[in-house]
């Protein structure tokens, strides 16, 4: 593989999250925006947003048919394997971004009972790109190609200019965040409570402690992705906000979970989620709502079990001693939700990078249950479609060896024949079935910019 060249053009100020995909990647056949501007959860907020172009651009895109796209991967990002322009090694130097998609489980001891109608796997190489530091108030053109690749920096010049644009619209409702939500459902109440019921079969069978037990909302389509999006930004702000675009295919999330985050220095963090309320507007009243989440036994009980299941998953590619659980439970509250989070941790051995972390916790815990083999295999047998890109993983793999993906929650996947939002909820021996079904119907509804 040819040696690449960094071009970086340095900005004193942050750009405009939407100036920025509007002027340059609005128009290319496929784009991405991890949108880091619209929570104040992370220590530092960056925003990355780009395509591939040129004469080494590339997108993988991948079936559980096709093979083995983890080690494909791991093996495209060792022969790349650069530190990078030192003034982008703390923020997004290149790599890939995208996303896999929950049915490669069967590459990771589950199996894939359905087919998806979206890629099981999707991954742009990332090769013209802007980087917005947001809180140190900085932007960084990027090129990344051959090194007599005269047309990449040519595309710099014309960013440059392009990018200070500025843009503040605001989009109206999409027609879809209107509808009922359960008139839409895949599976409907009665069949949604009944599969809750063989959930609580199987767990007083013994042959599961935690079901995340998930449902689908199939809606029209959207005539344009994007306007989608800025809705949904607008209305559900998170950490893990992206929109993603490859043709005909887009992908507008507001998750706030991270699923998997690796550094320089080979630390791993999953932050699950488990336990979800409702915001209120009186203010008196959220409190009490956000204090009842944090107290209530059950949730608490979720909460624990995926944590175990997670230090487990990072204890088989971390040094021994090193998992640890920093921050156990703690709420996060967002536009739309409470939420219940904790924080575990672990130190990579020798020789493990970030593709064989994401490998050996994928898909992420949250959305199974556990234990997490069986648990798929009860699920594959309640659930009457693939969960596709819901439920996978999203975000970028470095050439520098880091990474950091969130779980695919609060997101909807937009084609030209439907939009899909995917929804569900851990069933526990003492769940009430009918308070499961609402948090599931709430989860959707967040995802359309509703709070129910």
């Amino acid at each position: 593989m040819p040696a690449l060249t960094w071009s970086v053009r340095s900005v004193d100020h942050a750009f405009g999250g939407e100036s920025v995909y509007r002027e340059l990647f609005a128009a290319e056949p496929v784009a991405f925006w991890l949108d880091g501007s619209l929570t104040d959860r992370s220590p530092r907020r960056i925003s990355v947003l780009g395509t591939s172009a040129g004469p080494d651009a590339e997108v993988i895109v991948r079936d559980v048919a096709d093979g083995d796209v983890f080690a494909e991967l791991q093996a495209r990002l060792a022969d790349r394997l650069t530190d990078g322009p030192a003034e982008l090694s703390q923020v997004f130097n290149g790599g890939y971004v995208g996303y896999f998609g929950y049915e490669l489980k069967s590459l990771t001891g589950g199996v894939a009972a359905y087919e998806a109608q979206t890629p099981d796997a999707l991954w742009i190489w990332a090769n013209r790109f802007v980087v917005i530091d947001h809180d140190r108030d900085r932007s960084y053109l990027v090129a990344v190609h051959a090194p007599d690749d005269a047309a990449a920096v040519a595309w710099l010049d014309q960013a440059s200019s392009a990018a200070a644009s500025w843009w503040m619209g605001w989009v109206d409702p999409p027609a879809i965040s209107l509808l009922d939500v359960e008139q839409h459902l895949e599976q409907d109440r009665a069949t949604y409570l009944a599969g809750i019921d063989a959930c609580m079969a199987a767990l007083e069978a013994g042959e599961t402690y935690e079901v995340c037990l998930t449902n689908r909302v199939r809606l029209p389509p959207v005539p344009e992705p994007l306007d989608f999006y800025l809705w949904q930004r607008a209305t559900n702000p998170a950490p893990y906000s992206a929109f993603l675009r490859y043709g005909e295919l887009a992908i507008a999330s507001s998750s706030p979970e991270r699923f998997l985050a690796v550094d320089g220095d080979g630390w791993a963090e999953c932050r699950p989620i488990k336990g979800t309320a409702p915001r209120s507007d009186d203010p008196a009243y959220d409190k009490l709502v956000a204090k009842a989440l944090a107290e209530d036994e059950k949730t608490r009980a979720e909460n624990l079990m995926i944590v175990d299941l997670i230090r487990n998953d990072l204890g088989r590619v971390s040094e021994p001693g090193t998992v640890q659980v920093p921050q156990l439970m703690v709420v996060e509250s967002y536009q739309t939700v409470h939420q219940l989070v904790t924080t575990v941790r672990g130190k990579l051995r020798d020789g493990v990078d970030a593709v064989a972390a994401v490998r050996a916790c994928f898909p992420p815990g949250s959305m199974t249950g556990a234990p997490k083999i069986r648990t798929m295999e009860i699920l594959d047998g309640l659930e009457s479609s693939a969960r596709g890109v819901y439920s996978g993983a999203l975000g970028y793999l470095t050439v520098d060896g880091r990474a950091d993906l969130s779980v695919v929650i609060r997101t909807a996947v937009l084609t030209p024949h439907e939009t899909v939002i995917g929804a569900g909820g851990a069933i526990v021996l003492d769940s009430d079935p009918a308070d499961e079904y609402d948090e599931m119907v709430l989860k959707a509804a967040a995802t359309l910019g509703r709070s129910g």
